[in-house]
């Protein structure tokens, strides 16, 4: 498994859901070889760390290489074995800034994936959306991130706030995520809460460089979840929340309508301005009740997605010659 986004002590990320595959693949009888770099968006990097996997492939034989992300895809070329890549937003669709445009280098971060799709021997995208990215001749399957329900599970309101040092008597709406990443629009959600506070007092509380394991705390002690990012593909966090019967209030994006769509509690917002996004949030915090998201992701246990990834890797890999 090759990936740049390894989440690693001291460095904030949110793709600890990478981590959690490779540990339920492995927890599966899977034998898997994570190498990760550190890209950091320059070429040389790249070539070093092409450098390293080509020196590990020759001493070790492998039946698959995964690839997270497009980019990472590039490490493997050319093949020497099966190759399935999972792309998750982005790489696909392009890197956007904060007014929803499409960067230079996010245009050609699409156009390498793309290329990286079309040597791939399989495909998985997180979401169905993201298919109308790749070539109808690339085999793919639509896999999204899992999740973990030993972590992500409700927990009462007033235990969690205790444990986080959080008062108890006020309104709290979450946003996880970094607060300086563009397409993650922090300040749509700051815009909306303050036009909340007009007419309705709550408080905006953010979650980041915290450690994973405090996230379902803080799912569990907000009142609401405010998810404005302008792309992505399956985002987790909103899977999370409603794994801790969390209400959210999201804008349309990704898969996120798919998700909300038979919880009730929850809010799609029909536009982008911070006045919907406020208005949605006032009735979610009146009703003032947790939602059934654990019934409505249920399908996305961890354990039952990880068969399928292993399905993908039994599909390409070579067959093993007897000794």
């Amino acid at each position: 498994m090759i990936t740049s986004v390894w989440p690693t002590p001291g460095q904030p990320r949110t793709s600890y859901f990478i981590r959690r595959q490779a540990e339920f693949l492995q927890a599966a009888g899977v034998d898997v070889d994570v190498f990760h770099f550190k890209a950091a968006k320059r070429p040389w990097n790249y070539l070093l760390a092409w450098l390293r996997v080509r020196g590990r492939m020759a001493r070790k034989r492998y039946d698959v290489v995964h690839a997270q992300f497009g980019q990472s895809g590039l490490l493997t070329l050319p093949k020497r074995v099966p190759l399935v890549v999972t792309f998750r937003g982005d790489d696909l669709q392009g890197m956007l800034d904060g007014n929803g445009k499409l960067t230079l280098p996010g245009r050609f971060l699409m156009l390498l994936s793309q290329g990286v799709a079309r040597c791939a021997d399989a495909t998985i995208v997180v979401s169905e959306h993201m298919k109308e990215f790749l070539h109808p001749s690339v085999p793919t399957h639509v896999i999204p991130s899992g999740l973990d329900f030993g972590l992500f599970h409700p927990i009462p309101h007033d235990e969690a706030r205790r444990r986080l040092g959080l008062p108890s008597g006020r309104r709290l709406v979450l946003f996880v995520g970094d607060p300086q990443l563009p397409r993650k629009r922090y300040h749509l959600a700051r815009e909306a809460v303050a036009i909340l506070n007009r007419s309705f007092p709550a408080e905006l509380l953010l979650a980041w460089g915290t450690p994973q394991t405090d996230i379902p705390l803080y799912m569990n002690a907000a009142d609401a979840l405010v998810f404005t990012s302008n792309q992505e593909g399956s985002p987790n966090v909103v899977k999370e929340a409603l794994a801790c019967n969390l209400p959210v209030v999201s804008v349309r994006v990704g898969d996120v309508p798919l998700r909300l769509k038979d919880v009730d509690g929850c809010e799609l917002c029909e536009d982008e301005r911070p006045e919907t996004i406020a208005a949605a949030l006032e009735r979610v915090l009146r009703r003032n009740r947790r939602v059934a998201g654990g019934d409505a992701v249920r399908d996305l246990d961890e354990r039952n997605l990880t068969q399928q990834v292993i399905s993908v890797y039994r599909s390409v890999a070579l067959p093993r010659q007897a000794s």
